[in-house]
């Protein structure tokens, strides 16, 4: 590089000025040093690549790793820029036409702003970049809306439309013990203490925790477990032969169904975990343990779950206050 720009300096000499000279000099360096830079430049996939490895060694389900993959993946696509040169204004105009395009709500764009967030924080500790371009764009305002929880009466329409005895113990296990559709497939039969009511668990990040059931969750699974003929280590298993362990799709399909059958609506895993939760600080539970329960790191997590029932706020109001 230095002998290509001796001889252009050379040459143009008789042409130029000092100052002319100097300033041609120091254009030349500084674009064929980002030239060689450019060579040298790791793909965006490549970073990619690292990001997700990290994730990965950090535990982060599969599923997680797939939802990081698939935003940054089309975020990365759509800018056509090394993550080196990418700037907020980038990212401004991609979540805004994210949300134009795809005709989608805040909370929907403010999870795929977090998902981007966290790759750019991460180009950052790791010194790939001086900073991520997300710093300033903050957490998008939405409304706060209150999410149903399963009533009593619901649980029971649900007991008594179960068809099998698996799903009546997948359905009494989630209710009384709030964990993820995550932790119920990986749960091995070694995993249940039938004496002390209670299981160990591995979390987010594999940390492990115990979640203890109550006495119909544990004669629905002692009912379950008699039935099974199989040599499978896996709590639940499918119901055809060659019974492998279930997998989440397989609880959320299930569930889907027992919630049409029952003309109930959005029966899924996730709602039997808020309704645990709103049960418990509703019925006096302290939010630490209801945050231990649930397998939560940050308190504020756990307050987002549950919602408490307002006809004791009712009370409590005529009782402190009136």
């Amino acid at each position: 590089m230095e002998e290509k720009v001796v001889t252009i300096l050379n040459e143009m000499s008789e042409y130029l000025s000092v100052p002319q000279m100097k300033k041609l000099q120091e254009v030349m360096l500084r674009v064929f040093a980002e030239r060689e830079e450019e060579k040298k430049e790791i793909p965006n996939s490549e970073y990619l690549r690292m990001f997700l490895d990290a994730k990965a060694i950090e535990g982060c389900s599969e599923r997680t790793i797939q939802y990081y993959r698939v935003t940054v993946e089309k975020m990365l696509q759509q800018q056509e820029l090394s993550v080196r040169r990418i700037t907020t204004e980038d990212m401004r105009h991609y979540l805004s036409d994210y949300q134009k395009i795809n005709n989608c709500g805040k909370v929907t764009v403010d999870n795929i702003r977090r998902n981007i967030s966290s790759f750019f924080s991460w180009l950052e500790e790791e010194n790939y970049i001086l900073k991520s371009p997300m710093r300033r764009i903050h957490k998008i305002k939405t409304n706060q809306q209150v999410k149903e929880v399963i009533s009593d009466e619901d649980i029971e329409r649900l007991r008594d439309n179960c068809s099998c005895k698996r799903d009546l113990a997948i359905v009494d296990l989630l209710y009384s013990t709030g964990i993820r559709v995550g932790e119920l497939v990986n749960l091995n039969v070694s995993d249940i203490d039938f004496e002390e009511r209670e299981c160990v668990v591995f979390g987010k990040g594999g940390k492990e925790r115990k979640v203890y059931f109550d006495a119909k969750a544990k004669l629905h699974l002692q009912d379950y477990l008699e039935l099974r003929t199989d040599e499978s280590p896996a709590l639940f298993v499918t119901l055809d032969a060659p019974n492998e362990r279930l997998k989440i799709s397989g609880v959320e399909i299930r569930l889907r169904e027992l919630g049409r059958k029952t003309d109930l609506r959005r029966i899924h895993p996730h709602k039997f975990r808020r309704t645990m939760a709103t049960r418990a600080i509703d019925k006096g539970m302290p939010i630490e343990q209801v945050q231990r329960i649930l397998g939560h790191s940050q308190i504020d997590t756990t307050m987002r779950y549950a919602m408490v029932n307002q006809a004791n706020v009712k009370s409590s109001h005529q009782k402190y206050i009136s």
